[in-house]
C-alpha cells in the first residue's frame, strides 16, 4: 500500500528493495491455529498454546476474538492483491498466515486506501496495518512528512522487510529518463501517500529553467499503471516489488519496463499503535519465530524477493 524506500506520508508506504525476479505464485488460503474461546478456561488456554507456542504473548482481548483486524490496501501485487479467484494473497498474507499459525489467531486483511489505514487504527477499525508500509520517523512521531507538522501519535513498526522504489515507463517510450532529475518537465504517475509521491514533490523543487514535475496521484497503484498504460503520464514510480511484477507481468511483459535504479532503500514495518506493546512484541516474536524455523524464507523463495529479506525483525528501525 507504496511504498512502498518506499515512504508514505502520514499514512503512509515504503513499498521497495534491490530484490530479485518476481514470481507469479498461487493463492494461500489464510488460516488460523488453536481453540479460541470466548468464555477462556485453562483447559482451552493450554490446547490453544500447544497448538500455538506465542499465544500466551498476545493482549487477551485478541485470543479469546480469534482474529488479528488488518487494515491493507490490497491493490499492491505481489505484496497483496487478490487473485483470479477474489483471495487475498501475497507476501504479506502469506507471512501473516505463517505468523498465524505461531500465535493461535487469524489474521483478517480489510481492504482500505493507503493513506487511511493509520487513521483506521487509530480509531480501532485495525488491530494493525500491515500493506508494504514504510517504516520512517515521521510515521513512528506521527508527523506529516510534506508539511512537518504533528498529526498524531505516532504509531509503532514491526520491521519484516526491505524495500527501495523505482521509475518505470510503457516500454520503448521516454528512454531519456534515467534518474529522479530526468523527470523534470515530465509527468509522473503514483500512488498517494506513498513516498514515491514525496519523492517526486521533493525533485519538482529542484527543477530549475522553469520547468517542474507534473505529479498525478492516485487512490492505488493499478490507477496508476492503468493512466501510463494508456500513455497519459511519461512514467511512474512505485516500490521496486511492486513496479518490477507490473513489468513482468503487464500486458504479458509487453507495456513496461524499469528505468534507473531503486532509490532510499528503507524497512517495510507493520504498524501497531503506541498503546499496544503487548501486541507489537507477540508480532516480534511470532516473526522472529517464523524467521527460525524456514517459513520466512519459504515465502520470500515463493515471491522471488530475497534480496529484501531480513535475519531478524526489529522494533522502528527506520529513521
Amino acid at each position: 500500500m507504496t511504498a512502498r524506500s518506499t515512504r508514505r506520508t502520514s499514512a503512509a508506504r515504503s513499498r521497495a528493495a534491490a530484490v530479485g525476479a518476481i514470481a507469479v505464485a498461487g493463492a494461500l488460503i489464510l488460516t488460523g491455529c488453536g481453540d479460541q474461546t470466548k468464555d477462556g478456561g485453562s483447559d482451552s488456554t493450554d490446547t490453544a498454546t500447544a497448538g500455538a507456542p506465542l499465544a500466551d504473548k498476545l493482549p487477551q482481548a485478541i485470543r479469546d476474538a480469534g482474529v488479528i483486524k488488518v487494515g491493507s490496501d490490497i491493490a499492491y501485487a505481489p505484496v497483496e492483491f487478490k487473485d483470479s479467484a477474489g483471495k487475498t494473497v501475497g507476501i504479506d498474507p502469506d507471512l501473516a498466515a505463517a505468523m498465524g499459525k505461531q500465535l493461535g489467531v487469524t489474521f483478517q486483511f480489510e481492504n482500505g486506501t493507503f493513506d487511511s489505514l493509520i487513521t483506521g487504527l487509530r480509531s480501532d477499525r485495525y488491530d494493525i496495518a500491515m500493506s508494504a508500509m514504510t517504516d520512517t520517523k515521521d510515521r513512528q512521531e506521527g508527523i506529516d512528512s510534506e508539511t512537518g507538522k504533528k498529526v498524531g501519535e505516532g504509531v509503532d513498526f514491526v520491521d519484516y522487510f526491505t524495500a527501495g522504489v523505482s521509475i518505470y515507463t510503457q516500454k520503448g517510450k521516454n528512454t531519456d529518463i534515467k534518474t529522479w532529475s530526468d523527470l523534470c518537465g515530465k509527468k509522473i504517475v503514483v500512488q498517494r501517500g506513498t513516498v514515491s509521491e514525496d519523492l517526486a514533490k521533493a525533485e519538482a523543487k529542484k527543477c530549475t529553467g522553469g520547468k517542474t514535475i507534473s505529479i498525478e496521484a492516485f487512490d492505488n497503484d493499478q490507477q496508476a499503471q492503468t493512466r501510463l498504460r494508456a500513455g497519459g503520464a511519461d512514467a511512474g514510480s512505485s516500490d521496486f516489488p511492486v513496479a518490477a511484477y507490473a513489468v513482468k507481468t503487464s500486458g504479458g511483459g509487453n507495456d513496461f519496463q524499469l528505468v534507473g535504479e531503486q532509490v532510499e532503500a528503507a524497512p517495510y514495518g507493520i504498524a501497531v499503535a503506541k498503546n499496544n506493546t503487548e501486541l507489537r512484541d507477540a508480532l516480534k516474536a511470532a516473526l522472529d519465530a517464523i524467521i527460525k524455523n524456514g517459513e520466512y524464507e519459504k515465502v520470500i523463495k515463493k515471491w522471488g524477493v530475497e534480496d529484501g529479506s531480513v535475519t531478524e525483525a526489529t522494533i522502528n528501525g527506520g529513521k
